[in-house]
């Protein structure tokens, strides 16, 4: 896949089945000399070029994990879904998004990409998807701002590995996932979106 600037929606195209539409990939300018590298990692004008309205974010998120964790799939149902802008800081992942917008002609379908503090790659998922990672590296640091704040009343989970979805998690042995997330329903059982 070739740079794609910022501000500039891509197919992502990489492990995954089907494209989706309302998904942005960022690649950031990276500009490297003997001293390192510098990036801007987030520019609002740009942003809201990117996803065709603007946005506004209210919270950042950060995680760390060790290699084979499986942290997902997260959402949010209304009225306080969020998007979800995602990159790596330290590491690697897999990261997924699920569309949960039964409305949408890409419901229940994914997209995948791995995100490395390497490629300073971003992906955007709007409101409606589910969200999760596989921890590729020994240490990975997540780090996601969110579009609406944290609500457990709202906060919902589904399969990381329902055959309905079938996603293609990189072979890594069986994942170390959370009570929580092993017990989370089927889409055929989720709170879904119109």
């Amino acid at each position: 896949m070739g740079n794609v600037p910022v501000g500039v929606p891509s197919d992502i195209s990489d492990n995954q089945p089907s494209h989706l539409p309302d998904v942005g990939l960022i690649e950031p300018d990276v500009h490297h000399d003997e001293r390192g590298w510098f990036s801007e990692t987030f520019n609002q004008r740009s942003f809201d070029s990117l996803i065709g309205d603007e946005t506004r974010f209210v919270q950042d998120n950060q995680s760390r994990s060790r290699r084979g964790v499986l942290r997902g799939l997260h959402y949010q149902v209304a009225p306080m879904s969020q998007g979800k802008l995602i990159r790596v800081l330290r590491g690697a992942v897999f990261d997924v998004g699920v569309d949960l917008r039964r409305s949408s002609p890409t419901f229940g379908r994914w997209i995948g990409v791995e995100l490395s503090a390497d490629n300073h790659k971003q992906v955007w998922l709007p409101p409606g998807f589910a969200h999760g990672f596989l921890a590729l590296s020994e240490w990975a640091d997540v780090m996601y701002k969110v579009t609406e704040y944290y609500s457990a009343a709202h906060e919902r989970a589904l399969r990381w590995d329902d055959p309905d979805i079938a996603i293609e998690w990189p072979d890594s042995g069986r994942p170390s996932v959370s009570d929580r997330d092993a017990a989370a329903p089927f889409l055929r059982d989720a709170d879904v979106f119109d």
